[in-house]
């Protein structure tokens, strides 16, 4: 099965001038200068490989995996050039012709099939004490393994957001509320669980209903990135049959998570491209999907809300919001949580928000995890110097991938989801507590 055989690279290929204005900002040009490794080196090197100039070795291989998936190219390009989604087809190629780790196969797996993942993080969390030690939200291996060193992850729920409510939550405040679902993603519903607690906190303060989609699977992100097409097919059509079965009771469907969003909204559509029939099914369902902030500022009375809280009124918080990838240069949202922030804290900007964090998926994260940490580094730098309260993103996979950084410059400004400090300012404001 594959939904991109045949890929036409020349047709791209042809149509790069070569202009270079992709370089400056390119996140793995920044690190190596190396002009294999940028935009129109991709560009060219797999126009040479479909003129059948060069083979798709483990060189090749190498350099495609070095790409952070991180779409500034697109966004620049004068032709907007789709370079994100030749990088996407060639690693499926790279994957049906070398195979995929056996370690990304167990998690792709585990993605699939969700009580075997409940199980896992429920056995994880009760040796957690054992294996790790805590650092704030995040955790340390004890024992300082090679490709573990020095590296921090997500907390180990015992019982993940999904588990931790009924399906349905109604709102104490209406009888006649309005309601929205909630597609969490996996990082919110088992690492980072007061995104969700969060969200649900600041929909009741709305007066607006809740349902949880207790069923939905993985958006599909982390095997798209990786070439793993059979498993990105099989989730797709679980999660398209699932959210069409109650689409219609609920107003909107809410993600608090920007490369869930960007994979659900942009590229749910474009893997099936030729499966006209889901397709047209995908698109049926895409006006409901909403990133969580832009939901809330454009389609509720939040913003007014919080800028008539009792509380914290001088503004004696500050954070500075770093733009996810998926957020800003996909989906164009970045304007939407930095006005829901700055009614109740101060927002001070970073020297280039819009910078990759690093972060770019499993493999860099499992088998090029140096060039992670180089990315990274610069990002925890500008974090430093703004000497913000908090940083924020709308991206778990930041959250990660920051703290990371953060931890190994020595920074000491915490991570904060938006949501997360938007429910702390209503507590503040004299509501109630969070959950």
């Amino acid at each position: 099965m594959s939904h991109f055989e045949n890929y036409d690279y020349l047709k791209t290929s042809d149509a790069c001038v070569k202009c270079g204005k992709c370089l400056p900002d390119c996140t793995i040009f920044g690190i190596n200068g190396d002009e294999a490794t940028s935009p129109r080196g991709f560009i060219d090197l797999l126009g040479a490989y479909q003129r059948n100039e060069i083979p798709l070795d483990k060189d090749a291989k190498n350099i495609f995996e070095t790409c952070f998936l991180c779409t500034t190219c697109v966004s620049i390009c004068p032709n907007s050039l789709p370079t994100d989604t030749l990088i996407e087809n060639i690693r499926y190629e790279i994957a049906q012709k070398f195979g995929i780790s056996w370690f990304k196969r167990v998690f792709f797996f585990l993605l699939k099939h969700r009580s075997f993942m409940d199980s896992s993080f429920k056995l994880g969390s009760i040796l957690s004490p054992l294996l790790f030690k805590r650092l704030g939200d995040s955790i340390q291996p004890r024992i300082p393994l090679p490709f573990l060193k020095n590296r921090i992850f997500g907390g180990l729920a015992h019982k993940s957001f999904l588990n931790s409510y009924p399906e349905e939550i109604p709102t104490k405040k209406n009888s006649q509320a309005r309601k929205v679902a909630i597609f969490i993603g996996c990082l919110g519903n088992y690492n980072y669980k007061t995104i969700g607690n969060s969200l649900i906190f600041i929909l009741n303060e709305l007066g607006i209903d809740v349902k949880l989609a207790k069923k939905q699977k993985c958006c599909g992100a982390p095997a798209y990135f990786t070439g793993d097409f059979e498993s990105v097919d099989w989730l797709v059509r679980e999660n398209v049959a699932y959210f069409e079965s109650f689409i219609d009771e609920v107003e909107a469907v809410l993600i608090p998570e920007a490369t869930c969003a960007a994979m659900i909204l942009e590229d749910w559509e474009r893997f099936m491209q030729k499966d006209s029939k889901l397709k047209e099914r995908i698109q049926k369902l895409l006006p409901k999907f909403h990133m969580a902030t832009h939901f809330l500022e454009s389609q509720t009375q939040l913003t007014e809300y919080l800028a008539n809280l009792q509380g914290d009124t001088e503004k004696s918080q500050s954070i500075t919001y770093h733009d996810p990838c998926h957020a800003r240069k996909v989906l164009g949202i970045y304007k939407e949580p930095r006005k829901l922030l700055a009614q109740n804290y101060r927002l001070i900007e970073m020297e280039n928000p819009n910078a990759c964090c690093g972060f770019g998926g499993v493999t860099m994260q499992t088998e090029r995890f140096e060039l992670a940490r180089e990315v990274g580094s610069k990002k925890a730098q500008m974090i430093q110097a703004t000497n913000a309260d908090f940083v924020a993103a709308e991206c778990s996979a930041c959250r990660m991938q920051l703290n990371n950084a953060l931890h190994a410059e020595n920074v000491k400004i915490p991570f904060s989801h938006p949501l997360e400090l938007i429910a702390e300012a209503i507590k503040r404001g004299g509501q109630e507590s969070l959950h």
